[in-house]
């Protein structure tokens, strides 16, 4: 039985056919990982950061980077080794073992699921936050969930199957539309730096270090969720042009990109006003009421309205991008079924896949509030980083002989710091987010051994 639970997908497998249309070149893929890392995170994690650790709170910025740093170099071998749809599902299946891989494909679920459904309800508050400039609100009860005080959100309904379309029509369209939702939206944030930085004052920046360096590691297990999403170009493995050399370059270079964003609109807004002001501010609203205060009006808060709105929907459209790539390998597998693996002939898209996947989030993305749900994606995050990590020393030992398009430096110990800070964040999170996360992998489990473990190709194959 053992064996049959930890049986390895060989390589060749994993990489030799491709049902998908290679259609994503190199910028395509860096705005798929841009776009799902800059999501609402930025525009509400200063008013709680900065607070814990005063101007230091860029320290905690660059500690976070370099911690995600660790993973994504990993991420970019094994992607570049392994391009398929799967992404660390796929990576674990080669790596570890069909239980494993489920294992990561069920914690994927829960960690794309839900956090797709999570930004799709705080769509409608910030839609509500824009629109209110112009003297429209949407009604109460038609803006949230019932949990949150109102009846049926339909702005959450609205951005799922507005990418759900998106996503039909082909990888192509949703990377063009996510390419100009991503350059509008690092334009507002750069322009928010313009407007914080005519009301820069350097004495704001002093005391440097006001709360000491535990006030600066604590900040950066926060923000570190900030750069969560740089993964999300490994999920176009079987769509990218040239996997080998791409996504390397996609998920890397999105974490460069948004760190030096981050450094720079976290030190425009340091100067703009006295880091004690931020306490409090842990609202979506603060890069809007530091504009503001900058110009003296209420236009540049609207603006950074709008560049909440753009991001929220360009992490929808990555996200479901991901999951239904996820569903379409782990059907192609066996472990789901193959309705999952159906492809559109024209457009050469899961449209199946595509449409399930968003009714059964759009669902509670309607009806649910989703609370300390939202919060147990986080375990499933770092699940996966945590196997990616492991995988990639793996591979390099098991298969040394494999073509890769990029390789992890200072191997293994890369790999292993990114193991250790990964397991340093997860004992911090609260002990109902791990209950959630338990119960979760419980059901996943059941199914495996109910369905998935008889369906398996490689079980057919024996």
């Amino acid at each position: 039985m053992s064996h049959g639970l930890f049986r390895l997908k060989p390589v060749e497998d994993a990489v030799g056919h491709s049902e998908l249309k290679r259609t994503m070149g190199r910028s395509a893929l860096l705005f798929f990982s841009v776009g799902s890392i800059i999501g609402s995170g930025i525009f509400v994690i200063l008013g709680v950061a900065i607070p814990k650790a005063g101007p230091a709170v860029m320290l905690s910025f660059l500690l976070a980077a370099v911690a995600a740093l660790f993973s994504a170099l990993s991420y970019a071998e094994l992607a570049s080794t392994i391009p398929a749809s799967g992404s660390s599902y796929s990576y674990a299946y080669v790596t570890l073992g069909e239980i494993v891989a489920w294992a990561v494909g069920w914690m994927l679920m829960l960690e794309y699921g839900v956090s797709v459904a999570a930004v799709a309800v705080g769509w409608g508050e910030y839609l509500n936050e824009f629109l209110g400039t112009f003297g429209v609100t949407i009604p109460a009860e038609f803006a949230s969930p019932p949990g949150d005080g109102g009846v049926f959100n339909i702005p959450a309904l609205i951005v799922v199957f507005a990418c759900m379309l998106l996503l039909i029509r082909g990888a192509s369209e949703s990377a063009k539309v996510n390419a100009i939702m991503v350059l509008l939206k690092i334009g507002i944030l750069v322009f928010f730096c313009a407007v914080a930085f005519t009301a820069f004052d350097g004495n704001n920046l002093e005391p440097f270090l006001p709360l000491g360096l535990l006030g600066v590691t604590a900040a950066a297990g926060q923000v570190f969720f900030s750069y969560i999403g740089f993964d999300a170009a490994s999920t176009a493995g079987e769509e990218a042009k040239d996997p080998k050399r791409d996504l390397p370059f996609a998920i890397i270079g999105s974490l460069v990109v948004v760190t030096v964003l981050y450094l720079l609109v976290t030190l425009a807004a340091l100067g703009a006003q006295p880091w004690q002001a931020f306490e409090g501010q842990g609202s979506e609203a603060v890069l809007s009421s530091v504009a503001n205060k900058a110009v003296g009006g209420t236009w540049a808060g609207t603006l950074i309205a709008l560049g909440a709105i753009i991001s929220i929907f360009s992490v929808v459209l990555v996200t479901l991008y991901g999951q239904t790539r996820i569903l379409f390998a782990m059907g192609r597998d066996g472990l789901l079924p193959k309705a999952f693996t159906r492809v559109n002939p024209r457009t050469q898209t899961p449209v199946f896949n595509t449409v399930i996947v968003c009714i059964i989030i759009a669902i509670p993305a309607a009806f649910v509030s989703l609370g300390q749900l939202a919060e147990a994606t986080s375990i499933g995050t770092l699940g996966a980083f945590a196997v990616v990590n492991i995988g990639v020393i793996v591979l390099r030992r098991k298969r040394p002989d494999l073509s890769r398009g990029f390789t992890t430096p200072l191997f293994p110990l890369m790999p292993i710091l990114g193991l250790i800070l990964i397991v340093v964040i997860v004992a911090g999170l609260d002990p109902v987010t791990w209950l959630v996360f338990a119960l979760w992998m419980a059901v996943g489990f059941a199914i495996y051994f109910a369905y998935s473990r008889r369906h398996s190709v490689l079980n057919r194959s024996k």
